[in-house]
């Protein structure tokens, strides 16, 4: 696609965020013991002191509701074995299944760990800001768990990727 080729600002923007590589995450919670889950890219850190976390969450997204009435949420961040969980979770119309397959614990938030995550934070919701469709969420990182060693899985160009080594 060209530039010539988009039509509004929105298609530019989306465009051009697919040569974005970012790392793919399952944000997890819980709400009155219900396990919640959803697959995002849209996840940074914010500062070291004290440790803090941002994530981004559409407000139609099932799991916003969940964060809000929780006040926790945990970023998984998922190893390149973990690619089948990314179709688990993004069909909407398998939600009842998504906690059913795979390797599961629970923090002491309560939220979901996953066993395929390289790494997952888990946080205690500080502040939410309204932008729009979504909101922001900033959570304080009250503990932070290595379940695996995989390699990070990695999602650009409208597909998955695993993080290779530099040519030297």
């Amino acid at each position: 696609m060209s530039v010539s080729d988009v039509v509004t600002p929105a298609d530019a923007y989306r465009h051009g965020m697919r040569f974005l590589p970012a790392g793919v995450c399952l944000i997890t919670s819980h709400r009155d013991g219900v396990p919640a889950g959803m697959i995002a890219t849209a996840v940074t850190s914010v500062s070291s002191e004290p440790p803090t976390l941002l994530i981004c969450v559409n407000r139609n997204a099932s799991l916003f509701d969940t964060v809000i009435q929780s006040g926790t949420f945990c970023v998984n961040v998922l190893a390149t074995e973990a690619v089948a969980l990314v179709e688990q979770f993004s069909n909407s119309a398998r939600r009842d299944e998504r906690f059913l397959t795979g390797g599961w614990s629970t923090l002491p938030s309560g939220s979901p760990l996953c066993a395929q995550a390289r790494v997952a934070f888990d946080c205690r919701v500080a502040k939410v800001v309204d932008w729009h469709s979504h909101g922001i969420f900033l959570g304080e990182v009250v503990e932070v768990v290595h379940p695996s060693e995989g390699k990070p899985l990695l999602y650009m160009d409208r597909g998955f990727h695993g993080l290779m080594g530099m040519e030297g």
